[in-house]
C-alpha cells in the first residue's frame, strides 16, 4: 500500500509537468518565456532581489508590557516614506515576519518581529548605494546595530 501511494504522489506531482504548448481551440499557446508589455522589457538582465530584515521589536506575549525599542506601525512607514521611497520610487514589497537566533550562551533565542523589505532592482553601484543608505538610515534611527541585506541574482519580466 505504501508503494502504491508514494507511486500516486509521484505521478500527481509530474501531472503539472504536461507541454504548456497543448491547446484547444480559442486558446493561445503558452510558451515559457517571459513575456514583457508596451512599457516594460520583455526581460531585463542584471537584475537582483534584495531583501532587506529589519528589527521592529521584541515578540510579545499575553501580558508581557511593550519594550521600549518597538517601532510602531507609523514610524514604520515614515521611514519608508522618507529613506526608502525616494531611492525605490518604481515599486516595493513589504512583508510582516519572525526571527530568533540565539547568543551563544544564552539559554533561549531571542525573538524579533520583523519587517522583510523586497526590492528588485538593476544591479549597479547606485542601487547598491542606495541599500547602503537605507540600511544606515535605520540603524542611525533605531539604534539597531544591524539590518541584514540579502540578495540574489534574478530574471525579471514586466
Amino acid at each position: 500500500m505504501k508503494r502504491l501511494s508514494l507511486v500516486f504522489a509521484v505521478l500527481l506531482a509530474t501531472s503539472g509537468c504536461a507541454s504548456l504548448a497543448a491547446s484547444g481551440p480559442g486558446t493561445p499557446a503558452t510558451t515559457a518565456t517571459m513575456q514583457g508589455d508596451a512599457a516594460r522589457p520583455a526581460q531585463a538582465a542584471g537584475w537582483v532581489r534584495s531583501e532587506l530584515y529589519f528589527g521592529v521589536g521584541e515578540e510579545r506575549g499575553a501580558g508581557e508590557r511593550e519594550q521600549a525599542n518597538t517601532i510602531s506601525d507609523a514610524q514604520w512607514r515614515a521611514f519608508l516614506d522618507k529613506e526608502v521611497t525616494p531611492r525605490f520610487p518604481d515599486g516595493l514589497t513589504v512583508f510582516d515576519a519572525y526571527g530568533q537566533w540565539l547568543f551563544r550562551g544564552d539559554p533561549e533565542p531571542n525573538r524579533l518581529r520583523t519587517k522583510v523589505l523586497v526590492v528588485l532592482h538593476e544591479d549597479s553601484p547606485q542601487r547598491r548605494a542606495d541599500i547602503e543608505a537605507i540600511r544606515l538610515a535605520w540603524k542611525t534611527a533605531t539604534k539597531h546595530q544591524s539590518v541584514l541585506w540579502s540578495r540574489q541574482p534574478v530574471d525579471v519580466s514586466f
